[in-house]
Order: structure tokens, then sequence, then C-alpha cells
């Protein structure tokens, strides 16, 4: 019996209605959400709802289970095909380090009001608090207004005593920098950062598979009964950076307009490395060479990922996989080798995946060695 190989694959998107959500997920990225309401029915979204997240692939369990919308595997979720296919899926470093927890949540954000100040933990406090991965996060803008306005990390060292009464007194913004995002800026927001947003800005979002966000203030909204939300201020003191913001985690659109290379690295960093890719002619791409699942978002244009495959003849076939503009498709780490082809001119995809590194290759030799004396007893 010839077993199946995987093959590139999409999910159904997860809607997430928010107070500061807007309707440009579905007018500028051509989204279709369908809500489930707890008794089992379904609610067709529309652009009068204020859909503040999209969430691509998602490996979150009740919050959030992604489901595969394309293939011989649809209907199945991306926790059904951790259990199945496990580093086929992933690679191997990967599910060695993650196990069968899909370690990132991709994500669109579409920003039309305030978006609260917040700040995420890092791996040990998630792990030793809340038996969860930690929240490292990378936002690349895919558009904003001109007014639109960024609030990240501090002006100047701040004590903890002080934003604690700040965050009270709604004076915050006295201490915050204040930046106003450009299509293609990019901002690491590193485990600490008090951040929060302004204005029209639509984002893409890697991260890790955390929902860890702990509010900080919400513009006064948690002082009206209405419109309050569960504050976390005391929860999160002991973890937030309270020294200057460091300015070289957000990096200026500028900084990527190198049009004579073809992938430009936006963020390397343990947890992931997200490439950008302006697609003018066709490129080949070997997943062996990640030693990783692959993820691509499409942010303009489209693109053909045509991946080859040997019939049971001998005979090379292709099959093609279309990308468009908002998509999102994840390519499994066994696939040998596929072409991305641009079927539009100004074709750009966002490209992430989860890096080796030195840990893994020390636990992966680890590994090897007991398996090698286990066997020579």
């Amino acid at each position: 019996m010839i077993e199946k190989k995987l093959y590139p694959l999409r999910f159904i998107p997860t809607p997430s209605v928010r107070v500061w959500g807007g309707n440009s997920l579905i007018n500028e990225l051509g989204k279709s959400f369908v809500e489930k309401a707890e008794d089992g029915s379904e609610r067709k979204l529309t652009t009068k709802d204020k859909i503040a997240e999209s969430w691509e692939i998602a490996d979150m369990g009740a919050l959030a289970e992604s489901v595969v919308e394309n293939g011989y595997l649809k209907g199945n979720t991306i926790e059904d095909l951790m259990g199945v296919y496990f580093d086929r899926l992933v690679g191997e470093h990967v599910y060695n380090r993650f196990g069968s927890q899909f370690p990132l949540l991709i994500k669109y954000l579409d920003i039309c009001d305030r978006l609260s100040f917040q700040v995420h933990p890092d791996d040990e406090i998630g792990a030793t608090r809340y038996d969860s991965l930690g929240k490292t996060e990378m936002w690349y803008i895919v558009d904003a207004d001109d007014k639109a306005t960024l609030y990240m990390g501090f002006n100047k060292a701040i004590d903890g005593g002080i934003l604690y009464d700040k965050c009270h007194k709604g004076t915050i913004l006295e201490d915050v920098n204040t930046v106003h995002p450009k299509k293609g800026d990019v901002i690491f927001i590193k485990p600490g950062t008090v951040h929060a947003a302004n204005g029209h800005i639509l984002v893409a979002e890697i991260q890790e598979s955390s929902d860890l966000t702990f509010r900080l203030y919400d513009w006064g909204r948690e002082f009206d009964p209405k419109t309050a939300r569960k504050m976390h201020l005391e929860e999160a003191m002991d973890f937030i950076d309270y020294e200057p913001y460091k300015w070289e985690n957000y990096h200026k659109a500028e900084e990527f307009a190198d049009k004579t290379k073809v992938a430009k690295t936006l963020v390397d960093c343990p947890h992931f490395k997200v490439s950008k890719l302006d697609i003018t002619s066709p490129i080949r791409v070997r997943p062996e060479d990640y030693d990783s699942f692959i993820v691509y978002m499409c942010l303009e244009g489209k693109v053909s990922i045509q991946v080859p495959e040997v019939n049971s003849k001998g005979e090379t076939t292709t099959d093609n996989y279309i990308l468009e503009k908002g998509q999102v498709i994840l390519i499994p780490a066994e696939i040998e080798n596929f072409v991305i082809v641009p079927m539009e001119k100004e074709s750009t995809l966002i490209e992430a995946y989860v890096p080796e590194t030195e840990e893994d290759r020390v636990a992966t030799e680890y590994i090897e060695e007991n398996i090698d004396f286990k066997i020579n007893e």
C-alpha cells in the first residue's frame, strides 16, 4: 500500500470579534467568516461586525483549532495532524522541541480603534505559571492610515509603582513612545514590552502558539460597567520591561527596500525566522534545508506553489496551489521541493518557519547517542 504524502495545507480562518476591530479583513483581504454559537448554530459575519483578528493557523485547543480546508485531509484539525504525522508535518528538530504542539500562531489583525495597553510574558513565566509557551511576536504592517498610532515601550526608565498609578489614572501616555507606522514596517515585540495601538492598522502577525495577553490599561473602558474587560496589571508587574524601548526592534520599511534581493530577513530569533519574498520570477524551495514546516502569507498579488509528484507509473506530474492576497498556506516539512511562480507582477509573500537552535542540535545529538547506546546493549 502506497502511503499518501502530505501536501500544502489551507485552513479555515477563525474570526475574533473585538471592540477595536473593523471590516478590512473582509473588504481588503477578501476573508469570509462563519461564527459558531454555543448551541451549534452558525452566522456569517459581515462588514458590520467588528472583526479584529483572523486566526489563520492555530493549535490553541478550546480557544481555536484550525481545520483543514483542502485535499484528502479536509475536515481534520491541526491537532489531528500533529497526532498522526509528527515530524513529517513540522520537521524533526521542531517535533523534538515542541512535541505535539504546533509552535506558531499565524494571524491577521485589523486594528480600527484603541487597542489596550498590554504585555506578554516569556517562555519561563508562561511555563511555570500558566503551563503555556510565552508570547514573542512580530508585526508586519500590511497597511496603515496616516493618523494611525503605535505605542511601543517606554521613552525613559520607569518605576513599577509609578506605572501602576498611571494606569489607574489614565496618564500612561506620558511615558510611552508614539510611532506612526507605515506600510512595510516590522515590529519585533519581545516579552515584557508594553504596547498598544490606535487608528486603522492592518497587521500580519507571527507569534508563539500562546494567548497570554495581560491588559494594563484599556483607555478608560475598564471603568465603565458596559465596556469593562478584565485587567491584569497586578499579575504582570514582575515581567514588564521598565527600561527605555530598544529601537533596534522597530524596523522601517526602507530597511527592506533592496530590490536586488528576493528574500529579506525581517526577524530571526529562536522562536521563528521570518522573511519577506518579492517574487518576480520562479524560485525553487527545498524544505529539507529548513528541517521545518514553512508558512506563507500572501500580502500582494498572486502566486502558484507547484509541487512535483511521481505517480504509480513513475511519471512526474505537478500539483498547483494558488495563493492570493490575504491567503495563508502551510508547507509540510516532508515535501522535498516546490516552485513558487508569480502570477501577477507585484507578488509579495511573508515566509515563516522555526529555525534550528544550538540547543536543538545538542538535544538531537543526545537523543541519537542514547539510541545508539541502547541498540548496542
